[in-house]
């Protein structure tokens, strides 16, 4: 296991924070408020928390309000063009940032799970070992966010990041590799995709 101090610099925070809230009438995921702050402000604080040195933002809806409005600072605010197109082209585009970085390992949470906070993602983060590592949170068993992916499956996980789909299908494919960590005693993994789901913020 690795300690404290090695994981600031082998394991960036990758955060997804694109999404343009279709069912939420168009509204910017990562403007929504939760806490007095826009909801990828408090997103970027679980990473910093967790034990992320470095950090990378995935921005797509409303990028430049996300970028007047939140505080960020410390950051690297990585553009999505076709965020529209789903969830996976954010992750090629977070991967492809932290190409020649340095790091060894993303840990990737998404801007729309408020109830995951840094005990769940400090857990997943724990487990990294090396650059093979493949790591998911697990809700009663069940695989969730945040997920840790060394440097030798990014270029897998790009191959098949399409649509909403995400890492999924490269996870599926891998399943048997995986280290699950449950976090179903520290974490909820709710979205915010409706309007009813906007009850979770705070």
């Amino acid at each position: 296991m690795t300690d404290k101090r090695d994981l600031q610099g082998d394991v960036a925070g990758l955060l997804l924070a694109a999404g343009g809230g279709r069912r939420l009438g168009g509204r910017p995921k990562a403007l929504l408020t939760h806490r007095g702050r826009p909801l990828v402000e408090h997103a970027v604080g679980v990473l910093r928390a967790a034990g992320c040195g470095r950090i990378h933002v995935v921005l797509g809806a409303g990028a430049d309000e996300v970028r007047g409005r939140a505080r960020l600072a410390g950051c690297v605010l990585v553009d999505n063009p076709d965020w529209a197109q789903g969830m996976g082209s954010s992750l090629r585009a977070g991967l492809a940032s932290l190409a020649g970085t340095g790091v060894h390992a993303a840990l990737v949470g998404l801007v729309d799970q408020p109830g995951i906070g840094a005990a769940a993602a400090g857990r997943v983060l724990g487990a990294y070992e090396d650059e093979k590592t493949l790591v998911s949170a697990a809700y009663d068993g069940v695989r969730g966010h945040p997920v840790l992916f060394g440097s030798a499956h990014w270029a897998g996980i790009a191959e098949t990041a399409v649509g909403d789909r995400g890492a999924r299908a490269y996870l599926m494919a891998h399943e048997a590799r995986i280290r699950l960590v449950e976090c179903g005693d520290v974490a909820e993994p709710y979205d915010i995709d409706t309007e009813a789901d906007l009850s979770h913020l705070e």
